[in-house]
């Protein structure tokens, strides 16, 4: 992390302008490590001021809130959307025709019925896998023995790329602990191949980056409190 970088354990200083935030988290990251804004509850306006600054990339898991903000950004050029939320396999078809990035396919189910009507749509999306690899009853995800199991016959799913894993620490995690579990994680990825891994948010995103993380998810240590509800 550079001298004087914002850490993720630090708290977001109100005097701070957004640009010294967007400057510090870039500052603090690793080569190769790239920075997603995650934009729920944010407005379409602290996106825009985000663009100015030169971020491209956000994250999103509301799907009627990212529409909404999507048509008020229209007039930006190459934004890069990723959808982070849970997706309920009825959304699948609205979120493909958002999205070109999925984080959260936690099911062969899921995958099977986005690569159905990615196909319908002429849509080739690039997926993450989602991955459980603590207990932890708030979130769902592949086992790495499921994974392991499944991954001939997720590779065939065309057209559907993909490029990596997304975990989750669960809540209470130590620092060590969430290393340990990314590390876990990166070295999963590596068995099966996967260039890219979609782990670490606003409090364990430097434990994240350490082990290998291509992607960090931050929103509250970047944007603030959620100034908005979908």
């Amino acid at each position: 992390m550079a001298a004087g970088a914002l850490s993720a354990h630090d708290p977001v200083s109100p005097p701070w302008s957004l640009e010294q935030q967007l400057a510090a988290l870039r500052a603090a990251l690793p080569a190769g490590t790239r920075l997603l804004a995650v934009s729920k509850g944010h407005p379409a306006s602290s996106l825009r001021q985000l663009v100015a600054l030169g971020q491209r990339s956000f994250g999103e898991s509301r799907l009627q809130e990212a529409i909404a903000k999507q048509a008020e950004l229209a007039d930006l050029a190459e934004l890069d959307w990723h959808y982070i939320g849970r997706l309920q396999a009825n959304k699948a078809r609205a979120v493909l025709r958002q999205f070109g990035t999925i984080h959260s396919v936690d099911s062969l189910a899921l995958a099977e019925r986005l690569a159905r009507i990615a196909a319908e749509e002429g849509q080739a999306p690039a997926v993450f896998l989602q991955v459980k690899l603590r207990p932890d009853p708030s979130k769902t995800g592949l086992s790495a023995d499921e994974l392991r199991q499944l991954w001939p016959r997720l590779q065939g799913l065309e057209p559907l790329r993909i490029v990596g894993l997304m975990t989750m620490a669960p809540q209470g995690f130590s620092a060590a602990e969430s290393q340990a579990l990314f590390g876990e994680c990166a070295a999963l990825a590596r068995e099966l191949g996967l260039p890219e891994l979609s782990m670490g948010m606003s409090g364990d995103w430097p434990e994240a980056a350490a082990a290998g993380s291509t992607w960090v998810r931050v929103g509250s240590g970047l944007l603030g409190p959620k100034s908005c509800q979908a």
